[in-house]
């Protein structure tokens, strides 16, 4: 269930819960991923979404699932769509 809080970007988790407590910086953390700095810094920055093949980079690079980190996605992609509901007639 989707709650009143906007939930959390994954990228906002890597880098709260993983990059910082490492002490990686974005560069290191993105060679470590084979990625480039800017795609990571997107990423970690909220403005990028997590896709599946980031999802399966991460996951691996984590030791972590790749559905955990897409279920993440999903989460903000459909919280944003729920804020504004569009006009539509019933099908059935």
């Amino acid at each position: 269930m989707i709650g009143q809080r906007e939930p959390t970007h994954p990228g906002v988790v890597l880098r709260e819960d993983v990059i910082v407590p490492l002490g990686l910086t974005v560069t290191e953390a993105a060679k470590r991923l084979n990625i480039s700095r800017k795609t990571l810094s997107l990423l970690l920055n909220a403005k990028a979404s997590m896709s599946p093949e980031m999802a399966v980079r991460v996951g691996k690079a984590t030791n972590t699932s790749a559905e955990s980190w897409l279920y993440m996605q999903m989460k903000c992609d459909l919280w944003k769509a729920l804020q504004t509901e569009p006009h539509v007639e019933t099908i059935t």
